[in-house]
């Protein structure tokens, strides 16, 4: 099978990454720009038949599957051997990654062994001379970079969440599903078990994030148990009341719940919700800061956002000068009765 654009669909499970049909799209385009008509997907793992057919339905014209027992479960080693042999078969000159954890372990691996570029965290593609441009945020998000890899192929990128939209599922559409049986080298790692976390919606698929920041600590009037004496635990308790007033304005958006750096370090929140530049980098249509005074590296994991609300009682905090709407404001003031209205203007 050879396609000129490759797209790799993450997928744990069986389930897929719903990024992994926003970079589908984002093949498509550079398909059309490039005067190509072929784009191709790779199925690592749990690749159903139900599975190639939805990448069909997405966009790809042929799906190049390898369903060995040593991909049962994630591991680098395996994956980046599958992936590698994938692309060689398929010849592309543009591999194309969905941005996930898994995917920045494995698209360094790959392009390290088929000796070619990588570009990280692309917001946007163009064509020139029959070049690929890629643009990513760099200095924390405060410029952008257009970069190409000249002299390479394939040139490997992984694409950002919702940096593109997805194309409209067709479910008419058919292709050619055509199986790889590559050499995989025995890992050194074993999966012993899984665990799910938190039910909800995740930080990196979300239209719609709630962050909290070490403001929701900062309401002196909140009295803690009597059998809280520990000044430590007394400021932990305060915060997780102001999480529960973040979580609820989440949950009347439908939204998932973040922090930041300062609240998850202060042991108010897992780490799993951080957003920022050593946490979850996201661009969702509605980013609400709640509590966040905007330090730059939780700036440099939502500047991206297309509409940044904040609440904050200091009117200079730095997160006001990009936000587009600025509500300057005790939050637990000012999130009930906007949780309230929202309830009743959504029905939730």
């Amino acid at each position: 099978m050879a396609a000129p654009i490759l797209v790799y669909v993450d997928q744990s499970e069986g389930k897929p990454v719903p990024a992994s049909w926003e970079a589908l799209a984002a093949g498509r385009y550079l398909a059309g720009e490039l005067g190509q008509s072929e784009v191709g997907a790779v199925l690592l793992g749990a690749a159903s038949d139900e599975l190639a057919a939805e990448a069909l339905a997405y966009g790809a014209d042929s799906v190049l599957r390898v369903t060995s027992a040593d991909l049962k479960d994630y591991r680098p080693e395996p994956f980046a051997d599958a992936l590698s042999a994938a692309v060689r078969e398929a010849s592309p000159q543009v591999l194309l990654l969905p941005d996930t954890t898994r995917t920045r372990e494995l698209a360094g691996m790959v392009a390290a062994d088929l000796d070619t570029g990588l570009i990280p965290d692309v917001t946007a593609l163009a064509v020139s001379e029959g070049r690929v441009l890629a643009t990513r945020p760099i200095y924390a998000g405060k410029l952008l970079a257009t970069v190409t890899v000249p002299s390479r192929s394939p040139q490997i990128i992984t694409l950002r969440s919702r940096a593109f939209a997805a194309l409209e599922r067709e479910g008419a559409r058919s292709g050619t599903i055509t199986e790889l049986e590559p050499e995989i080298r025995q890992a050194s790692t074993e999966v012993v078990g899984t665990r799910e976390s938190e039910r909800g919606v995740t930080l990196s698929d979300a239209a719609i994030i709630v962050s909290g920041g070490r403001g929701v600590a900062n309401n002196p009037t909140l009295e803690p148990p009597a059998d809280i004496s520990d000044e430590k635990e007394r400021e932990i308790w305060r915060a997780h009341q102001g999480f529960e007033l973040v979580r609820q304005l989440a949950e009347a958006l439908g939204a998932a719940v973040g922090a930041s750096r300062a609240a998850v370090d202060a042991g108010y929140i897992p780490y799993a919700h951080q957003v920022g530049q050593t946490g979850k980098v996201v661009s969702p249509d509605l980013y609400v800061a709640c509590g966040i005074s905007g330090a730059i590296q939780h700036l440099a994991g939502m500047r991206t956002s297309k509409n940044i609300v904040a609440i904050n009682s200091d009117p200079d905090a730095p997160i006001f000068k990009l936000a587009r709407f600025g509500v300057v404001g005790d939050l637990y003031e000012v999130l009930p009765p906007l949780t309230e209205a929202l309830r009743e203007r959504l029905g939730r």
